[in-house]
């Protein structure tokens, strides 16, 4: 009978490197209705076309077959994207012989000229055709600054580099941050870079960084004019929330002179804790987080009668699939499964959940042997879009919001979450 792969917990944890089942370019992609969601850069939530257009007042101009631009139109019937999304449709001979690249500048200033609210940049996005044909985007966009007479950036939807050195969701933040030019520092002024929709309202966060003296705390996406976007050159920081910021950052570094710090999302109580004491010596202030260390140590004690539940995991929430399963295995939970794409910087949590529990297993969803996956096993509650999938009779929270939960306030809201779908 064939079934699906999968490693324990602590089979996983006692190898030297990440097995190929979980190495999308060791195999082929199972595109199964549980990955459908989010294994494409066009697809739902932030994928490159989506996130090319955070940059307040800017349009974007797809240059692609049309397969590769039809999905698109459901993100067009949001008020937020109507009438910023133009087309460079390729027929057959534009993909044979390139013609299409002497007509992209053309077609920039086409859109310029037609919109009555001019654009202040328009980014390009190309796909998986400019890879295979070596297109050099950057050069383009330089032409299309010339005749156009507006800012221009390149967004790279190109599947096949998502396990390159420069995957698209990387690529896309450099692009957007290169816009900014050097001015004068602000000492109270923080950018907040790595997600494409703000932090929740409520995160500790930000009254931390108001207690210790920063009138400003910029992000990308509460940003609504081009203006001020520009004023992100002025932080004195910034504060990487997401690792896919960190080119972007080293760019911001280079050109701009502005230095990082790198925070990381945890579902583990004392990691929250002990990383804002790290930032604060970093800093050289005090935060003062002991009032919600300690409300959040309390919400956790309220979900023991909850222990008994077993959870399967997926990796398209609000999370690190990894770190969020040695979490809540931590506080007494039973993670029986977790689906997961894994990355050399999540084995730091192997070890430990290893200890806690090592017959969980961990399956990729896009490996081809998932088509034999048994959904009648016994899981009470999934947690993110692709676990609910495989477990229709469960229990299912998404936890996949655009605003981003942060910290203390991601605990707590996780918890809530978990409680109300159980309840």
């Amino acid at each position: 009978m064939k079934e699906a792969k999968y490693y324990t917990v602590k089979e996983l944890a006692a190898k030297e490197k990440i097995p190929e089942i979980f190495d999308t370019g060791a195999h082929l992609i199972y595109s199964s209705p549980a990955t459908l969601a989010y294994n494409s850069p066009g697809a739902q939530g932030f994928g490159v076309k989506r996130a090319g257009l955070t940059m307040p007042e800017s349009v974007m101009l797809i240059v692609s077959p049309g397969c590769c631009g039809r999905n698109t139109s459901a993100i067009s019937v949001n008020e937020q994207y109507k009438h910023r999304y133009f087309y460079y449709l390729l027929d057959e001979t534009d993909i044979v012989t390139g013609r299409h690249l002497s007509k992209i500048p053309e077609a920039v200033k086409e859109i310029v000229d037609f919109l009555a609210v001019k654009p202040k940049v328009v980014m390009i996005c190309i796909t998986c055709v400019d890879a295979l044909l070596g297109t050099d985007m950057e050069r383009v966009c330089k032409q299309c600054e010339e005749v156009a007479k507006v800012k221009v950036r390149p967004c790279y939807m190109y599947a096949l580099t998502r396990e390159g050195r420069r995957p698209p969701m990387v690529h896309v933040r450099e692009s957007i941050y290169s816009l900014l030019e050097k001015q004068k520092k602000d000492p109270r002024t923080v950018n907040l870079l790595g997600f494409f929709a703000p932090l929740d309202d409520d995160c500790e966060l930000y009254r931390y960084l108001k207690d210790i003296g920063m009138h400003h705390i910029y992000e990308l996406s509460r940003m609504t004019t081009y203006a001020d976007f520009t004023k992100m050159s002025q932080a004195n920081f910034n504060l990487i929330l997401h690792p896919e910021a960190r080119a972007a950052a080293e760019n911001m570094r280079k050109a701009l002179n502005i230095g990082s710090i790198e925070l990381t999302r945890f579902y583990q109580v004392e990691y929250v804790h002990r990383q804002y004491q790290a930032l604060a010596k970093a800093l050289g202030v005090t935060i003062d987080d002991q009032a919600d260390y300690e409300k959040t140590k309390a919400v956790i004690e309220t979900m023991k009668s909850y222990q008994n539940v077993s959870i399967a995991i997926g990796e398209t929430g609000n999370y690190d699939p990894l770190e969020l399963a040695l979490a809540l295995v931590s506080y007494g939970f039973q993670v029986k499964e977790i689906y997961a794409t894994l990355q050399d910087y999540q084995l730091r949590y192997l070890s430990a959940l290893s200890s806690l529990s090592p017959a969980t297993k961990v399956y990729c969803n896009n490996e081809p042997t998932m088509l034999y996956y048994d959904t009648e096993s016994s899981i009470d509650l999934t947690i993110g879009k692709d676990a609910a999938y495989y477990h229709p009779k469960a229990r299912h929270l998404d936890f996949n919001e655009d605003r981003q939960p942060y910290g203390y306030q991601a605990i707590q809201l996780l918890f809530s979450k978990m409680k109300e779908v159980l309840s």
